[in-house]
């Protein structure tokens, strides 16, 4: 696990993550449902980018805003009367940005029943000033191998997202070139 205080690329103090790790719970109601009479997976995704953001913009100290989501997967429908959990933590910071992961989970809200996971998301984050413009974030420093385990898968979706968009800049400035897309 890392145990330093600061990274050697900043001198801002690192937070744990579980200074930040949150749980946001709702009950769905009939005005969450699509034309299949489940939850809409827009409902979903508003609650993992509110979550998600709260993580963020407790973990930055500041506001931050979505700049993207990746992976987000619906693993079993939701229905009308579930109890949804949505947790989300900081996986990864970069220098103004990070990763917050989400794990999403239903019960019947009369049951005893365990909840069950029924999606996942990751999201990126930008921590902004007032004016909009980006700020540095503190280091994330892992607690728990599992924690140790998502910071380093966070940093294959990062290598990985910088590979594709620097793969569709370059087809598209050779598509220009060549007067394709115009």
């Amino acid at each position: 696990m890392t145990d330093q205080a600061t990274t050697p690329e900043s001198d801002i103090p690192g937070k744990p993550t579980s200074a930040s790790r949150t749980t946001l719970s709702h009950i769905m109601g009939h005005n969450d449902t699509n034309l299949l009479g489940t939850v809409h997976g827009g409902v979903i995704m508003k609650l993992v980018d509110d979550a998600a953001g709260a993580v963020a913009g407790r973990h930055s100290g500041g506001p931050a805003v979505t700049a993207s989501m990746d992976e987000m997967a619906f693993l079993e429908p939701v229905r009308v009367g579930d109890l949804v959990h949505v947790k989300a933590q900081v996986n990864w910071t970069g220098r103004t940005s990070m990763e917050v992961g989400v794990r999403v989970l239903a019960e019947r809200w009369n049951e005893s029943t365990p909840a069950q996971q029924v999606g996942t998301a990751y999201l990126v984050f930008a921590a902004v000033d007032a004016d909009g413009k980006p700020r540095r974030v503190p280091p994330v420093l892992p607690e728990t191998e599992r924690d140790e385990r998502r910071y380093q898968e966070a940093q294959i979706r990062r290598t990985h997202r910088l590979a594709r968009r620097r793969a569709i800049m370059e087809l598209r400035e050779q598509r220009a070139a060549e007067g394709l897309d115009e």
